[in-house]
């Protein structure tokens, strides 16, 4: 019988290979398997759709994780007030994503996928290329909505 510290523990490294797993998932569809170009053209859709077909699905189990620490008898107060501090923060970036997405879309970009974590915000945008002042724009947006500096935001064009 494991104790409650192994349980958490092995329930929040299952979190922890759950969004690794998502994250190696959406680096490798950036990239064809024939060769290091990365992926263009039709597509575009398919790896935007694709990207948060795969967000929300990692969100859904972590989710799923998260409350089955909340709703388990053996599960300790801190345990518990951990999981439930890590579902508000999940749920906090779910909704500055959603905003960022919006207003970069709002820019004139034909779509955008937006990351945020603690330290960082990604942001890919569907474009050949952008220029200065439209990285200026966005990176305005991201800084205002997140308090984040603006050294740790990447804003990366997808062809």
């Amino acid at each position: 019988m494991l104790s409650k510290k192994k349980k958490i523990i092995v329930l929040v490294s299952m979190v922890a290979l759950l969004v690794v797993a998502g994250g190696l998932n959406i680096f490798l569809n950036l990239y064809n398997k024939d060769s290091d170009k990365p992926i263009s053209g039709d597509t575009y859709g398919s790896f935007f759709e694709t990207y948060r077909v795969d967000r929300q699905t990692t969100r859904e189990q972590t989710i799923l994780y998260l409350d089955a620490i909340i709703n388990n008898e053996a599960s300790g107060q801190e345990a518990i007030a951990n999981a439930e501090a890590s579902k508000l923060e999940l749920t906090r970036n779910m909704e500055i994503e959603l905003v960022l997405e919006g207003l970069i879309k709002s820019l004139g970009f034909e779509d955008a996928v937006v990351t945020n974590s603690t330290e960082s915000v990604n942001i890919i945008v569907k474009a050949k290329e952008i220029t200065s002042d439209q990285a200026a724009q966005i990176l305005d947006v991201v800084v205002t909505e997140t308090k984040k500096d603006a050294t740790n935001v990447r804003i990366i064009p997808v062809e």
